[in-house]
């Protein structure tokens, strides 16, 4: 009797054959084919750079987390330079415009800096108490730090923003906002103030070039047609400005120290600042007599109150990408954003509101930001041979 016929197992050849015929029968199905099975179905090449398609499809496949932390940095690029940009230029369209004139504001100028001062800080508590209830479950039982322990830079961040506002009458924005990259030497005074810090000499040196970069800066920028009185005011309110500005910084960190990074987080902090802030504006502006004034002066011109709410939305905002930058790519990338945003502040601050930039003032301000791109590629470099070195996180 004959032994049963068994199948002949199937040879190497002969699987790939059948897998050749199931790909055949499946080819509609395929959402992208690889480059050299393009070449076997010539009727499913886009038109255009077929290869090209499927390389960037494969690169994004086999590098998801690289394209997840590129797609982090532009939100956090865009949605600084947005807010931040936004806020500048709504900043001084409030304070140097000339709008409808009232009985108690003759000139058309905004009578008041610290009613925008007051909206921006009355947005912020709104979405540091949201923030604060999302992430902690309550608003104020599960703060470490008592709300005294944020009067003083409450107080010191309100009189820096009022600063800002007010000197913007006096002095152009670009002046202003190359000013504010001379706050170095004046928070490393305030640092070895508060806390006993002390600094290499190098830093102080880095800190003098800037504070050079500034006064030639601001002397190219000065017009012969501009009053010397006028000047000076906006000169002593831009000193205001650095002076409660670096105090505020510094006395941050010393909150941070004195009660624990991790029992105060940045939207604790945020909510603790601006509600002793706004408590500080609101009776600035009774004791002044502002609010009647800006009442006033809002109901004859409307199209101001939706400027300071815009002001207050990209104040708000940016403060929330400041937070989530830090956090997700450090200082370092933190500062190389704002630093950019700084630049770019001043080039549409002089095409809109045509403030000329002489080739002195932009030698100033050359030499302001070529150290702060030095101290940032310093801080980077050092960063990166800690981490190589010691096998410290990136």
């Amino acid at each position: 009797m004959a032994s049963p016929r068994h199948p002949m197992p199937a040879s190497p050849s002969m699987k790939m054959e059948d897998e050749r015929r199931r790909e055949s029968d499946d080819e509609d199905m395929k959402p992208l084919m690889t480059e050299m099975e393009s070449t076997k179905n010539p009727r499913e090449i886009p038109m255009g750079n077929a290869p090209d398609l499927g390389f960037v499809g494969r690169t994004i496949s086999n590098n998801p987390e690289f394209f997840a932390q590129a797609a982090k940095f532009a939100f956090c690029f865009f949605g600084l330079q947005a807010s931040y940009l936004t806020w500048g230029y709504m900043q001084e369209l409030i304070m140097t415009t000339s709008f409808e004139p009232t009985e108690r504001v003759p000139t058309g100028k905004f009578p008041s800096a610290a009613f925008c001062v007051f909206s921006n800080r009355f947005l912020a508590v709104i979405v540091a108490m949201i923030a604060v209830k999302i992430r902690h479950g309550s608003i104020f039982s599960n703060n470490s730090a008592p709300l005294w322990a944020f009067t003083p830079c409450a107080l010191s961040n309100t009189m820096s923003s009022w600063s800002q506002y007010a000197s913007l009458k006096y002095v152009s924005f670009p002046v202003q906002t190359v000013f504010k990259s001379s706050k170095i030497i004046p928070v490393m005074m305030m640092g070895k103030l508060l806390k006993g810090t002390s600094y290499p000499i190098g830093q102080y040196i880095e800190a003098l070039l800037i504070t050079v970069g500034v006064a030639i800066f601001s002397i190219a920028s000065k017009t012969p047609k501009e009053d010397n009185t006028t000047n000076l005011v906006g000169l002593i309110l831009l000193l205001m400005y650095v002076f409660f500005d670096s105090f505020t910084a510094q006395w941050q960190d010393k909150i941070y120290q004195q009660y624990g990074k991790k029992n105060v987080d940045p939207y604790q902090m945020m909510l603790g600042v601006n509600t002793s802030a706004i408590c500080i504006t609101t009776a600035g502006l009774i004791i002044t007599g502002d609010l009647p004034i800006v009442w006033e002066f809002l109901a004859a011109n409307p199209v101001v109150l939706k400027y300071n709410i815009i002001t207050a939305i990209t104040s708000a905002s940016g403060q929330l990408c400041i937070f989530y930058t830090i956090k997700e790519f450090g200082p370092i990338v933190f500062t190389i954003i704002m630093t950019t945003r700084q630049l770019i502040s001043i080039c549409i601050s002089s095409v809109v509101f045509a403030h000329p930039i002489s080739l002195k003032a932009f030698c100033g301000a050359a030499l302001v930001f070529s150290v702060i791109f030095y101290q940032i590629r310093r801080k980077y470099n050092s960063k990166s041979q800690r981490d190589g070195g010691g096998g410290g996180q990136g």
